[in-house]
């Protein structure tokens, strides 16, 4: 069924009231980074999302960008590794999209450096959408009898003229409006609602904030946190499946690009490969099992956790830091055992679950 352009930006302006307010901040935030080249219209954000969720964009017809950001699941897919055309498993956690218009870098390895370029990437690997070329895309758009109206209402083109960059423009327009704040944390820190915190929740913050020396990544500010400091960095995890043949699968990688492979493909076909991070995007070899930095709001409903989805449970997370990470030869040295006793490590997981924000807490009761 098409559904007329005009709908569905009625529809979602009903349902995303902060569209209509992207550079205004929530409880907590920064105002929203807006692109000079890229700015915020309703009409281009009800785009974005009927491009967001729409299945022909792939090479099976059965995935969107939301098969892996489902709303119901906090913008995520609640997968250790996602599952792309014909149920192919790739080798990376999703990431969810809330706040994702904060991070400087995109993907885990930080191999994009925009909401823009980062939307190009998935359709074209073939693991994901398992598109050959953005062409596809193209030919669906000119030929559907509502898109070529929204393109030319929005970017004033022609059907043959709209271009990827038109897509992933009005894509990564939808994904500004997904920002939430105004969580239990930011009501007690932010809004002054000393009870908006249970007092296993207050204990954990200022475990957070000192003997958890979890504030020197994940940052809190005065005004705002966005609980990253938007740097990539080295824990270990997975580390020890590489470790005896790390030469080789760093070569490897080399002479795959040498070849004319793309790190992002590499990256989600190749489990070895993906575990060298940042390493794909520099080729330094410091760089060697270095992953970004993920924010922590929502966190309680947005796992498995790490970049592999190895980790279950948020327990599992504190702990994983409490005994300093995994040892490697790269490990950040600012990873070090905490020695938090068990009442500490119950606290700080009550902390992380006062980031749940009211529009996703649900999920967190359903858990």
């Amino acid at each position: 069924m098409n559904v007329p352009p005009s709908l569905i930006l009625v529809l979602f302006l009903l349902f995303c009231p902060q569209a209509l307010h992207a550079a205004d901040p929530l409880l907590g935030l920064p105002p929203v980074p807006i692109p000079a080249d890229n700015p915020q219209t309703p009409e281009k954000i009800a785009l974005g999302q009927r491009l967001f969720e729409d299945k022909r964009f792939s090479a099976d017809g059965t995935v969107s960008c939301a098969t892996c950001h489902d709303r119901e699941k906090a913008f995520g897919d609640a997968l250790p590794v996602s599952e792309g055309v014909g149920k192919q498993k790739g080798t990376r956690n999703a990431p969810t999209v809330i706040n994702a218009v904060f991070y400087k870098v995109q993907f885990w390895d930080g191999r994009r450096s925009s909401l823009e370029e980062q939307a190009k990437d998935p359709f074209v690997n073939p693991v994901e959408h398992g598109l050959k070329s953005h062409q596809p895309i193209l030919d669906v758009i000119r030929g559907d009898a509502d898109y070529p109206a929204a393109f030319g209402a929005v970017f004033g083109v022609e059907p043959a003229s709209i271009t990827i960059d038109h897509v992933v423009k009005a894509i990564a327009s939808f994904e500004r409006t997904v920002v939430s704040g105004n969580s239990p944390f930011d009501r007690y820190l932010y809004g002054g609602e000393k009870d908006a915190m249970s007092e296993a929740a207050i204990r954990g913050l200022a475990i957070f904030r000192d003997k958890g020396r979890c504030q020197s990544c994940h940052a809190i500010e005065q005004t705002d946190a966005l609980f990253t400091n938007n740097q990539l960095h080295n824990l270990g995890v997975g580390f020890k499946r590489i470790e005896p043949r790390l030469m080789e699968i760093a070569n490897s990688l080399r002479s795959a690009v040498t070849r004319g492979e793309t790190i992002d493909e590499k990256v989600l076909t190749a489990p070895d490969i993906s575990e060298l991070g940042h390493y794909v995007v520099t080729f330094r070899p410091s760089d060697i099992g270095r992953f970004k930095t993920s924010g922590l709001r929502n966190i309680a409903v947005t796992g498995p956790y790490m970049h592999d989805g190895s980790l279950k449970t948020l327990e599992e997370v504190v702990e994983l830091y409490n005994k300093g990470g995994e040892p490697n030869p790269m490990l950040d040295s600012g990873i070090l055992p905490l020695d938090l006793t068990a009442e500490e490590k119950a606290d700080l997981v009550a902390f992380l679950k006062a980031l749940t924000s009211p529009e996703f807490a649900h999920l967190q009761t359903a858990k």
